[in-house]
């Protein structure tokens, strides 16, 4: 027998079992934390549950690397269930992949990911503060860069479509769930007024901003399972739900960037459900001051009435970050300052502009970022991927309605990821103008997804960018090179 059958016979996941646990009744003799050994005691039920199917792994290591579940709920923290998540989900990968239980595809997006990917690696290697480069590289940048992959080749049922948009609701609503406790309860405040997460622990969601962009992201998930026909009442009523606690939670960040992504999401699904622009923007019109009302940005200590002038000191704060960024990048045309290194050279530059406030700033833009940080080339790169997916993303949904309305039978939970991704994209867009997100899970999550569900319609018979299911197979390294013409 081979191993490949043997990992999945049942007499041979009860030997792995027994041995796994076995295993961990030792390391009770070496780890006498309570709540550590009662988590590695649920590893050999994970670890066979993975081995059969590795999706659900991938999907709960983004989850709780891009939601940051376990410092918004601090009692997780002694699992280490991220660093478990990311050992096993690579180890799974890796064997499935070794054993050809995933098949490998490519698309166009997937090529310009991998040049900017390879640009900003090189790109490390000269940037000034090279441990600072690496550090966030490996920590960060090439799991978000694997993951990519592995979503994109493994999201290929319509049940996984229907998990991953479940998964994405959930997760939001339970990031959502303590940043409106945080508010109710003044914990963690900016401001006064802006809530956050495990601030005080230095965590990603501990800036509003950055909140207020990851919790966009389950956002669209939760309009598209309100409005997609045949998801069900259970995935409705989750879609309600989370729609209602995710807009909660956005309000109380009051980030201006929070409240263009809401509109731009339920701008692009008012476009589907409400056929007379007229009143779809006159009920846009009328949402935008009633969310910009309802979060009080009138009321913030920076950016808020209280601020005399046409530019108010927190938009002057991001025209001097964002002209940093652009000096950076003309000292450094190529590959800019590398990885994490805006702040090291914010001083530098902020202080030969005169604009140095005495702290080092973000540079609060996803394209200001990408330019300091990867040069001009990288900055090209990276817009290629966003464009190039936000072109997929709208065109896959076009030819899925098409195939729709021509009678055919496409599944509602590929139908509702198709409908989120031009969602996604444009409330990152929009948001990402005004946040630093260049290097972080956001856009990428939307590729994967999309390049997924791009594949997906194509193995229905839809065809998407001329290619057809023959032609969407692991094309090698033309593909790559961008050296093999693209199908007419």
């Amino acid at each position: 027998m081979r191993l490949s059958e043997a990992i999945t016979h049942p007499v041979g996941q009860v030997v792995f079992a027994l041995a796994m646990t076995l295993s961990i009744a030792g390391l009770w003799w070496v780890v006498k934390d309570p709540f550590v050994v009662a988590g590695l005691c649920l590893a050999p039920v994970a670890a066979i549950v993975a081995v059969r199917d590795p999706f659900p792994l991938c999907l709960g290591f983004i989850i709780f690397s891009f939601f940051r579940i376990h410092e918004a709920y601090p009692f997780l923290e002694p699992f280490k269930i991220p660093k478990m998540l990311a050992l096993g989900t690579i180890s799974v990968l890796a064997l499935h992949f070794c054993f050809r239980r995933i098949k490998p595809y490519w698309r166009p997006e997937l090529k310009w990911l991998c040049w900017f990917f390879a640009h900003v690696t090189v790109g490390m290697f000269f940037s000034a503060g090279r441990p600072q480069a690496i550090a966030y590289w490996s920590d960060t940048f090439v799991k978000i860069f694997i993951m990519v992959f592995a979503i994109a080749w493994l999201t290929t049922t319509p049940k996984r479509f229907a998990i991953a948009a479940a998964g994405f609701t959930i997760a939001g609503i339970a990031t959502s769930a303590v940043a409106i406790s945080n508010a109710l309860q003044g914990i963690g405040m900016v401001e006064g007024t802006r809530v956050t997460i495990g601030r005080a622990n230095g965590s990603v969601l501990g800036d509003p901003n950055d909140l207020s962009l990851v919790l966009l992201f389950p956002l669209a998930f939760a309009v598209t399972l309100v409005i997609t026909k045949g998801v069900g009442f259970l995935n409705r009523a989750l879609g309600v739900i989370g729609f209602a606690v995710i807009v909660w939670a956005i309000l109380c960040t009051q980030s201006r960037g929070g409240l263009l992504g809401i509109l731009s999401i339920m701008g692009l699904f008012g476009l589907r459900v409400i056929k007379s622009k007229v009143v779809l923007l006159t009920i846009g019109g009328i949402g935008a001051l009633g969310l910009f009302a309802a979060a009080g940005i009138s009321g913030r200590s920076s950016g808020g009435a209280g601020e005399a002038g046409l530019v108010d000191e927190s938009a002057q704060g991001r025209f001097n970050a964002w002209e940093a960024a652009f000096w950076m990048a003309v000292d450094h045309p190529v590959f800019g300052v590398g990885l994490e290194n805006y702040r090291l050279n914010y001083y530098t530059y902020s202080s030969m502009l005169g604009t140095f406030e005495g702290i080092a700033k973000a540079v609060h833009s996803t394209w200001f970022a990408a330019l300091s940080e990867s040069g001009f080339i990288g900055f090209w790169l990276f817009m290629m991927v966003t464009i190039g997916t936000l072109k997929a993303s709208f065109k896959v949904l076009k030819r899925m309605d098409r195939a729709v309305a021509g009678g055919m039978a496409v599944p509602p939970a590929a139908l509702a990821i198709a409908a989120a991704m031009p969602a996604g994209m444009v409330s990152f867009i929009a948001s990402g103008s005004f946040l630093t997100q260049a290097f972080t899970w956001p856009l990428y999550i939307n590729v994967a997804l999309t390049v997924a569900v791009a594949h997906y319609a194509t193995t229905l018979g839809i065809n998407v960018d001329g290619q057809t299911p023959e032609q969407v197979k692991a094309g090698g390294w033309k593909v790559l090179l961008g050296l093999r013409a693209r199908p007419a």
